[in-house]
């Protein structure tokens, strides 16, 4: 009733009704001015004397008497300009929606022109953003491609706080919503992934999102940040939160008042931060021991503005998305959500392919060579180094007529190699007619460009030595660069980390192409002792369980003792793996070109005999333990590194002496972050050793091309663990081939995957062929009823197996009944779950029939389906039968206090049964009291 009054009333008496309202929430009033000015309402004089009121209310209040005094239109249209410039009257759009207004088409149809500044300056970030982030910068800044001809979706996976998989983005919107939040008072979404994998071009498809207003979001305001450039601010440094928003984005224009700045304050949720490479930063921020900032007026070290606005202590409620490398660890409570980047699945790297290549066969000819090795296409799922390669592939064709790679090139060496090779000639070149159909020679190319190389390489090696992701023109002078030089790609200029009006400021096209540099500098010194060249092997040896120090809000490690040059060792890590395929054999022409052969000779010497104990000294210091008829030993990720190393130097020798150095009969390397590619390096090694092995890879990033890497070291594994490895059914059939041909394996785990019934009849074969097969976990994949007949048919036909888990599949009561036949005379299986699989009581009635013919079975659980009532007395029987069942799970069913009455009823008869778990039923807390005497009846 009031509403349809207030929308009767004129609106002269609305501005009188709601005076006050108005005076407090109105804000900008210069728009209001322009507008009412413009379209002749008020005169120049009269505006005037509006601005020289001193406060802002009075200024309200004097437009509202002008207003007013000026008649119904004049109303009408000051109401108009506030329903039409929406952001700038954010206060007062509950009142329009309140009164019902809408414009009478006299009104309508005349011109608001936005002037208010803090539209204005959402308008400028959004154009200036568009600006920056509408291009992929190529290989010398020659180049530039649009990001919507080259961007390509990468798989994005959400976790818990457990870090267990929640599944994966369906698109970069989610992101930014509310979808798998596991704490809602944390406000930054951390985006962890490994180095290359694409954390820096997916904020730049989100910034470019947000500035076309494609992005499904309601801020403002966007404002982005490359974390290293905290690092080059000095530590006296100063600024306050204005200063770092406006100076590092762009400014606000026409805005005395500070409108822009006040609106940030007062409306903090209308803002998104992205906070690129947080693992970049150079500081222990713990140790600069000063307070945390809490007022967004005071002054203070950028890094303790950045620390404060990721804790909520500045600008709480803002949205931030941070970028980190894997590893990284940050307390949960800022953490609101987390995603890790898994680079290319076959289908981005198909859709990636096709952006690169337009014609059909060029594409089939770089396709060919990608499904020849598996180990390419592995390192092709990480997108930096698939824009290597296939801009290699581009360039060897523009160039000299050739769209093959060589042959020998298989390791992230070669692939450096090549793209230093297509920087170095940028210089120098005849005309591209000229080079058509000439022969590729790499030597030439490296030794007329040896001067930069080296002048590069030296840049950045002391870089990677004081801790160092950028330089300064001086710098670049120092080491023997010119202006001819620098456009060839190695450096490209970044003008936001100039803080003092210097010049340019520099940095690497990527950390990994510094890290390769720096490596080609250790190689090229001719005055430092051999014995430089594993200087970073040591460092990276000291510090295997470096970790990034944090503020004291977000710190999971315990304080360093000293000031580290990296906040993680992976740049380190990298030197050491290109220094490795530097020295390799395959590369010692190209090198002798480059370095005197003695000199040569001595590193490579030096680097293999390191290398070849690395192994055994790292293993010699981990704990071994025995268990289930084996030597375990669970690896650091540093081992993971060193086999890297030791695959990039291609030496059989090398890998036969590490292998002969593992005496473990099982190796651990769940969650150290293995990926398809490191399954090349890890077979290169176990495939020389000679006694059978246990591998438990689990918790990592293998995929399919990762398995296929791993066949030829299938012969020796009695342990194969793949569980939460992102394997489909094309694995299965890589495992069915070599397992059933070797039949040695004892231990199948391939839970949490995405095998479907496809694969699950492939697992089957395995065991039905496989006499030594004693536990398969297949639990967590994409299993229905027709892949549990298949499964449930080998179990019955094997003699070996004793432990099968099935959770978390769809086999419902048909595989149930399948897998009743198969337990009812079994002679060997004891453990099995088929929880949450969608069973009924008509699954379990099966199940409970045939168990009371097995006296092996001693661990069930039925745990998550859909069990009632009407199964109670069927598996009341089976209890009753004790036939040496020791674990009945029944957790999360619809059983009512009905059903579990004849279970206790039936515990009275049973010597064996040590526990049935029957929390998460249909049960009250007073009816559960009633089993209190019943100790075995477990309901929590």
């Amino acid at each position: 009733m009031h509403q349809i009054e207030e929308a009767n009333m004129s609106c002269l008496n609305i501005l009188t009704y709601h005076r006050e309202l108005l005076v407090s929430r109105l804000k900008s009033v210069q728009c209001i001015l322009d507008n009412m000015l413009a379209c002749g309402y008020i005169c120049e004089e009269e505006a005037e004397m509006v601005q020289r009121t001193v406060t802002k209310t009075d200024q309200v209040r004097k437009i509202l008497e002008l207003v007013q005094f000026k008649g119904e239109e004049a109303c009408e249209y000051f109401l108009y300009i506030i329903y039409k410039v929406r952001d700038a009257y954010i206060d007062l759009q509950p009142l329009l929606k309140e009164i019902n207004y809408n414009p009478s088409n006299d009104i309508a149809v005349m011109n608001v022109v936005n002037t208010d500044p803090i539209s204005r300056y959402c308008e400028k970030l959004r154009h200036e953003m568009t600006r920056d982030t509408s291009f992929i910068m190529s290989y010398g800044q020659r180049e530039e491609s649009h990001l919507e001809d080259l961007y390509t979706d990468t798989q994005i996976e959400l976790l818990n706080d457990c870090n267990e998989s929640l599944g994966f983005l369906e698109s970069l919107d989610q992101l930014l919503g509310d979808h798998a939040v596991f704490n809602s008072q944390g406000e930054t979404i951390c985006v962890m992934g490994d180095a290359g994998v694409g954390k820096s071009i997916l904020l730049q498809k989100l910034q470019n999102l947000w500035s076309k207003k494609e992005l499904q979001t309601d801020a403002s305001f966007f404002f982005k940040f490359r974390c290293r450039m905290f690092s080059v601010f000095k530590d006296t440094e100063q600024i306050s939160l204005r200063e770092l928003l406006f100076k590092y984005n762009c400014y606000p224009d026409l805005d005395p008042d500070n409108e822009v700045f006040d609106y940030i304050l007062r409306f903090p949720e209308k803002i998104i931060f992205t906070f690129d490479g947080y693992d970049e930063i150079q500081e222990d921020l713990e140790l600069m021991d000063v307070p945390e900032v809490v007022s967004p007026e005071d002054k203070a070290h950028p890094l303790q503005l950045l620390i404060s606005l990721l804790c909520g202590k500045l600008l709480k409620g803002s949205q931030k998305v941070l970028t980190a490398r894997t590893g990284v660890e940050i307390q949960r409570k800022v953490i609101r959500k987390k995603v890790v980047l898994r680079g290319f699945s076959p289908a981005h790297l198909k859709t990636y392919l096709d952006l690169h290549f337009k014609e059909q066969e060029h594409r089939e000819l770089v396709s060919v060579q990608l499904d020849a090795s598996p180990h390419l296409s592995g390192l092709c799922s990480t997108p930096l180094f698939c824009w290597i390669v296939f801009k290699s592939f581009r360039h060897l064709h523009s160039m000299h007529d050739s769209f093959h790679l060589p042959e020998a090139c298989i390791t992230l060496t070669d692939i450096f190699l090549l793209l230093s090779e297509v920087f170095l000639s940028h210089s120098a070149l005849p005309a591209p007619s000229l080079l058509k159909k000439r022969a590729r020679c790499t030597s030439e190319t490296f030794k007329g460009g040896l001067r930069p190389l080296t002048a590069f390489a030296k840049l950045a090696l002391q870089g990677m030595e004081r801790g160092s992701l950028i330089c300064s023109q001086e710098e670049i002078t120092e080491c023997g660069l010119t202006e001819e030089d620098l456009p060839l790609g190695f450096l490209r200029t970044v003008s936001e980390y100039d803080t003092c009006g210097s010049p340019a400021t520099f940095e690497f096209l990527h950390g990994t192409l510094q890290s390769f540099l720096a490596a080609f500098a250790l190689v090229l010194d001719e005055q430092a002792a051999v014995s430089s060249i594993l200087k970073f092997f040591a460092e990276c040896s000291r510090r295997r369980h470096s970790c990034l120090p944090f503020d004291s809000c977000i710190r999971n490690s315990s304080k360093p003792s000293e000031k580290e040059p990296f906040t993680t060792n992976e740049h380190l890590q990298f030197t050491n793996l290109f220094l490795s395929g530097l020295l390799s054999k395959a590369h010692t022409r190209l090198m002798e070109h480059l370095v005197s052969p003695g000199l040569l000779k001595k590193k490579q010497a030096l680097l293999k005999s390191y290398l070849s104990t690395s192994v055994k000294s790292h293993l010699y210091g981990l704990p071994h333990y025995e268990g289930d008829k084996a030597k375990k030993v669970h690896v650091l990720p540093n081992f993971l590194w060193i086999l890297r190393c030791i695959f990039e130097t291609g030496s059989k020798d090398i890998a036969r002496m590490t292998a002969k150095g593992i005496t473990a009969d099982y190796i651990k390397l769940g969650y150290c972050n293995v990926f398809s590619g490191d399954c090349t390096a890890l077979n290169f090694v176990l495939q020389h050793r000679k006694k059978l092995l246990g591998l438990d890879m689990d918790n990592n990033n293998i995929s399919d091309y990762g398995v296929k890497q791993l066949k030829p070291s299938f012969c020796k594994m009695t342990v194969v663990r793949l569980c939460v490895n992102h394997l489909s059914d094309s694995s299965m059939e890589v495992l069915a081939e070599e397992l059933c041909k070797h039949k040695v394996v004892r231990v199948l785990g391939l839970y949490s995957n995405h095998i479907t019934d496809v694969g699950a009849k492939l697992v089957a074969q395995i065991i039905e062929e496989c006499p030594k097969l004693e536990v398969v976990k297949i639990g967590k994949n994409k299993i229905s009823a027709v892949g549990g007949k298949f499964l449930a048919s080998a179990i019955q036909k094997s003699t070996s197996i004793f432990d099968v888990g099935m959770w978390g599949n769809t086999i419902g009561d048909e595989g149930a009944e399948a897998f009743a036949e198969a337990l009812r005379h079994h002679p060997r299986l004891t453990n099995l779950s088929l929880s949450a699989n969608g069973i009924t009581s008509k699954g379990g009635k099966c199940l409970a029939a045939a168990l009371k013919e097995n006296s092996v079975l001693r661990i069930f659980w039925l745990v998550q389906n859909e069990l009632t009532d009407d199964a109670a007395p069927h598996l009341a029987e089976l209890v009753q039968a004790n036939t040496g069942l020791s674990h009945l799970w029944l957790i999360s069913n619809q059983f009512t206090v009905d059903g579990i009455k004849h279970l206790a009823e039936a515990l009275a008869h049973n010597t064996a049964l040590k526990e049935i778990c029957v929390k998460g039923n249909q049960l009250t807390e007073e009816e559960q009291k009633q089993f209190e005497e019943e100790k075995r009846l477990r309901f929590h």
